[in-house]
């Protein structure tokens, strides 16, 4: 982790400056941006690890930045934003954001939300071939689910969404960003058909969706797959 590239956006140069000092302690590079346009140039140039984003940008904003990134790269991004509005917080999400923090933050908290992506980040690039959760067996060479050594018969699209909530258990993940992980970046389609499958899906693995032992529905931002034992 140490020694990987940091791109810090936005245009307070005092805010730059904090977090590329309180970085670099930790080892990381940084490079820097105050436009969107400089932000898309370095990050096609520089190929960084993470982006930190500030919303208030100009040319473009940090939304339409946001939007271009995850239009070809799950590169992980953490916005910022000085408004403590929650739509900001949503917006982000859905739009693919990785995490949210408000001004005026500690740097400490930066350096620590960094370092947990990137964690986060790194661990779901290397794949895991079986995933026990209680009784739950998710085998995804074999593409076969079993439930209390029970087979579940799921459609490939329910076996995906499953797999990958299990995977970034705990973390909620935005209906766009399943539909982007499952259905693909040119998938035009309404986010209510991840709804559908997610309730398919609980209907086989016979969830009650108001005490989910496996998926929880986080209202106003999507699902997560619930923290239990392993």
């Amino acid at each position: 982790m140490a020694g990987e590239l940091i791109l810090m956006v936005d245009d307070e140069a005092n805010i730059i400056e904090l977090a590329r000092i309180y970085l670099e302690k930790e080892g990381f590079r940084v490079a820097e941006a105050c436009t969107g346009g400089d932000a898309l140039h370095l990050f096609e140039e520089l190929s960084p690890a993470l982006i930190i984003l500030d919303i208030m940008l100009p040319e473009p904003d940090g939304w339409e930045v946001c939007r271009r990134i995850r239009a070809c790269s799950q590169l992980p991004i953490i916005m910022l934003t000085a408004r403590e509005d929650e739509v900001d917080k949503v917006v982000g999400l859905e739009l693919g954001a990785d995490d949210y923090l408000t001004k005026p933050f500690s740097p400490r908290e930066l350096v620590a939300r960094v370092k947990a992506v990137l964690r986060r980040s790194q661990s779901q690039a290397e794949p895991v071939e079986v995933l026990h959760v209680d009784d739950l067996v998710i085998d995804s060479s074999r593409r076969r689910v079993t439930q209390d050594g029970k087979e579940v018969e799921m459609t490939p699209r329910e076996f995906d969404l499953l797999y990958i909530l299990a995977l970034n258990k705990g973390i909620v993940m935005s209906r766009e960003k399943l539909l982007e992980r499952v259905w693909g970046y040119d998938y035009f389609g309404d986010t209510r058909t991840v709804d559908v499958h997610i309730r398919h899906m609980r209907e086989k693995l016979g969830e009650d969706s108001a005490k989910p032992r496996y998926v929880e529905t986080v209202w106003g931002l999507g699902y997560k797959f619930r923290e239990g034992k392993n």
